[in-house]
């Protein structure tokens, strides 16, 4: 369908962005307002350097862990209003508001079946409903998405495919360049897209399938390329057979205003996590949040043979981060979009760079051998942007990268069995965006 291949989206929020000539990778706005000392970045807010008391951090409990997504195209008949139970939602009160909705839609299909995309919740609790006049994508294709009100009753959103599509592109990639030969995306995506596709792609790639990058496989994107305003984007991703145009698996961008955006697959898995735990590629994980050894063994000193010496008591100290061992110099991405708060050395962490996200969240990487010789305190960058490189200034034993998640200003342990932040899960009131986007932007679904 017609997804323009030089178009730009307008689906993000505004920024206002001051473009800087000298800028050699995009995703990288300047905000420094004429700072250029970054070494006194070091006293900028000294609670960026405050311990706090991890009891204080209240973890997102009412996160819709259990949330998946059912898609499908339901065949038509006479019954089309009662689509809300043929797919298994189970709530008499939605399929009257439904049924008193769609009579007009329905009479505007297109096509023998129905493509729908239907969210659950706990206890199998409907989330969201979205609807599309038929399997076909054109400037007459519309979607519509039903949500429960916070406030009682049911929402109803309508959109229109032309709206959507107008200002984004469609490119189609081959699986195996986004998987082992990035270098050949360069001249079709932004560079920090590149790293953000590469590492969508390894976390959809079905594990059943471990010979699927050896066929023709493809990569096929929506992107909004973004401009003076706003990032670049991407919205969807899916990896297709084009010999039948199977789809393996996708993934769906969804905005957010209050704390940075998420990706989650065409099942409604999340799959951030795995962002805002990879800013490198690395060798292994040499450290872990945790206690560890602050001293060595002291031995008394003595005078006599028949003393023995006693070993003093260990003492330990809290080791708050994710030690990632790599090579001097290997490059460090920044894990999500944010804004430079601290860029500067910093005693125990060496090289430090602290950005600031949306939702009182902060990334810190320290022990950086060099920083990006653009980066200026202020500045707001991109996720994927690159930011520094792996070194071993300050308190190091070698080479790696120290690399912290703070919310509150609290130490947050990313790899943590219970750790669960509202950053990796979908929320009540965004399960109908992706339902939307399932359709409006996702291979036209058929039976």
């Amino acid at each position: 369908m017609g997804f323009s291949p030089l178009a730009q989206s307008q689906t993000n929020q505004p920024r206002k962005k001051v473009n800087v000539q000298s800028t050699k990778q995009i995703g990288f706005k300047d905000k420094s307002a004429g700072a250029n000392t970054k070494s006194s970045s070091m006293s900028l807010n000294p609670e960026l350097f405050q311990r706090k008391n991890s009891n204080e951090l209240i973890l997102d409990n009412d996160a819709n862990l259990d949330y998946r997504v059912v898609q499908g195209c339901l065949r038509r008949n006479f019954n089309e209003g009662n689509l809300p139970t043929s797919i298994g939602i189970d709530n008499r009160q939605f399929s009257e508001f439904f049924k008193s909705q769609t009579k007009a839609f329905f009479d505007r299909m297109r096509g023998d079946c129905i493509p729908y995309a239907a969210a659950f919740t706990t206890r199998n609790r409907f989330d969201s409903l979205s609807i599309m006049n038929g399997p076909i994508q054109d400037s007459k294709t519309e979607v519509w998405t039903f949500t429960p009100s916070a406030f009682g009753g049911f929402l109803l959103q309508q959109d229109l495919l032309k709206n959507e599509s107008k200002n984004l592109s469609e490119i189609r990639v081959p699986l195996k360049e986004v998987l082992y030969d990035q270098r050949k995306l360069g001249d079709k995506l932004p560079v920090e897209l590149v790293w953000e596709l590469n590492s969508i792609i390894k976390q959809i790639y079905p594990e059943d399938n471990n010979s699927l990058e050896n066929t023709n496989s493809i990569v096929r994107l929506i992107v909004d390329f973004g401009d003076r305003e706003r990032w670049a984007q991407i919205w969807a991703a899916e990896i297709i057979d084009p010999n039948n145009n199977e789809i393996f698996s996708s993934a769906f961008w969804v905005s957010r205003n209050d704390i940075p955006g998420a990706f989650f697959t065409g099942n409604g898995e999340a799959l951030e996590r795995s962002f805002w735990t990879n800013p490198l590629s690395y060798r292994r994980i040499s450290r872990g949040v945790g206690m560890v050894r602050a001293g060595s063994v002291k031995r008394p000193k003595t005078n006599t043979a028949v003393t023995k010496p006693t070993q003093a008591k260990q003492r330990y100290r809290a080791h708050m981060g994710i030690d990632y061992a790599a090579p001097i110099g290997t490059p460090i991405f920044s894990v999500a979009d944010g804004k430079v708060v601290h860029l500067g050395y910093s005693g125990a962490f060496g090289n430090l760079i602290v950005l600031e996200h949306p939702g009182g969240y902060h990334t810190y990487y320290a022990h950086l051998s060099n920083y990006n010789n653009e980066l200026e305190l202020g500045n707001e960058v991109r996720r994927g942007f690159e930011i520094g490189y792996v070194g071993s200034t300050g308190r190091s034993t070698g080479p790696h990268l120290h690399f912290e998640l703070r919310k509150d200003g609290i130490y947050v342990d990313p790899y943590g069995s219970k750790t669960q932040l509202d950053l990796w899960s979908m929320r009540d009131n965004e399960s109908g965006q992706l339902t939307r986007e399932i359709l409006l932007l996702g291979s036209p679904i058929t039976r």
